[in-house]
């Protein structure tokens, strides 16, 4: 009984040590020791306030305005009761204190690598759904970020009839500050407008996924894809067998453009042309790339987020020895 006991112990002993290894191992888990904080500036509270006239308005926020349309449009918008509806909506499932921690946080994380980096002034809105597909809108050189809180009320909100099931699912509060992260870090992936073979692709997509590991360490993969629980259970379990149909098929090296759209646009799956279609994960590729970059970061540790941004994708696919085994 005591030779049991010592041996869970010991058990127990080497399972947090293993833990604590893989914490360490962990490059992400970073400690910030300042945070700025955020204010965010709430547009819509200001657009459909009837105490506020419209002119005042537009003293103070011209910039949101395009000057092509004609103050009646925006007078009609602003007194309109189902837009109304939507942004109380968007204040209710979205709350702003919250995420104004949360984007100091995000803000903190980008400046550890990139101290350049400067915190936009940010500004929250609700475009009533009319901007679902790009709600948000990053602008370094002026400073600024724009967040349309209404692309995120959840896929199940009434005001989302008529959107594709597959465009609710990432159209929640979960994803915001996953959208806001992979936004910002576009800016940091070097272009590669002469690389169009598909391994390029993938590492490139890889490369703005490892950006969000690195920005967001506490935030669930699924949300850094867009993904749903059972589509981030689905390209998981199916990884071994994606990349077997990518190789098999001569994908890697291939300059067909048809490949953005079967494996990393957004849509309701990927196209394999195969039965498993439907039930398919979408933007696999991304998937893909992602994992290579993992696998290859993690065996040359020694490499800088900074220099692993700017290798070619031959280099880090070779070096990283990706073998997937589901």
């Amino acid at each position: 009984m005591k030779k049991y006991i010592a041996y869970i112990l010991l058990f127990s002993f080497s399972l947090l040590l293993f833990s604590c290894n893989k914490e360490v191992e962990n490059r992400w888990n970073i400690e910030i020791k300042t945070t700025e904080p955020v204010k965010i500036t709430d547009i819509s509270a200001a657009f459909y306030n009837d105490k506020i006239p419209f002119q005042n308005f537009k003293k103070d926020f011209g910039f949101f305005l395009a000057p092509q349309v004609p103050d009646a449009t925006y007078e009609k918008k602003r007194a309109d009761a189902i837009e109304k509806r939507v942004y109380k909506d968007a204040l209710n499932k979205n709350n702003l204190a919250n995420l104004e921690k949360q984007l100091a946080a995000l803000f903190a994380h980008i400046k550890y690598y990139f101290p350049e980096f400067k915190n936009p002034q940010v500004y929250v809105f609700s475009s009533a759904t009319e901007l679902y597909e790009e709600p948000i809108l990053y602008v370094p050189n002026e400073g600024v970020l724009f967040i349309d809180l209404s692309a995120f009320l959840g896929e199940k909100s009434e005001f989302y009839e008529g959107i594709d099931v597959y465009m609710r699912k990432e159209m929640t509060p979960q994803n915001v500050l996953p959208k806001v992260a992979e936004t910002i870090a576009a800016d940091y992936v070097p272009a590669t407008p002469d690389h169009n073979k598909f391994l390029d692709k993938i590492i490139n997509f890889g490369k703005l996924m490892i950006l969000q590991d690195a920005f967001l360490p506490e935030t669930m993969d699924q949300f850094k894809m867009h993904y749903s629980k059972d589509q981030q259970s689905w390209a998981i379990s199916n990884e071994e067998n994606i990349w077997n149909y990518f190789v098999e098929n001569d994908l890697l090296f291939s300059d067909d453009n048809r490949l953005d759209e079967r494996f990393l646009a957004k849509a309701p799956f990927s196209k394999f042309y195969t039965e498993i279609d439907p039930k398919s994960s979408p933007r696999v590729g991304a998937f893909i790339g992602w994992q290579i970059c993992r696998q290859y970061l993690e065996n040359n540790p020694e490499v800088t987020l900074q220099k692993f941004l700017h290798l070619p994708a031959t280099e880090i696919f070779n070096k990283s020895n990706y073998k997937p085994k589901n």
